[in-house]
């Protein structure tokens, strides 16, 4: 008699893949970020925007840094899976 298989195997979390894409996420995130923020302000006193275009400035390159990140950690998860 077969032994019937087991269609739905049971996926462990690899931690280190984990910690791998989080160091990094981070990392990268520190610096997009900083860059936002510091590019805002660099832009609106370059324009003499005043100090709301630079937060208007500030707040378009942040939500850009958002979508930066979001891919990034799309892109970490295919690379470093992290269940296996």
């Amino acid at each position: 008699m077969e032994k019937p298989v087991e269609t739905s195997r049971r996926r462990r979390i690899i931690w280190v893949h984990v910690l791998t894409v989080l160091s990094a996420a981070i990392l990268i995130g520190a610096e997009v970020f900083g860059a936002a923020f510091a590019g805002g302000w660099a832009l609106a006193g370059l324009f003499h925007l005043g100090e709301t275009g630079g937060y208007v400035l500030q707040s378009i390159f942040f939500v850009i840094g958002l979508f930066i990140m979001a891919s990034f950690i799309r892109a970490a998860r295919r690379v470093e899976p992290f269940t296996g």
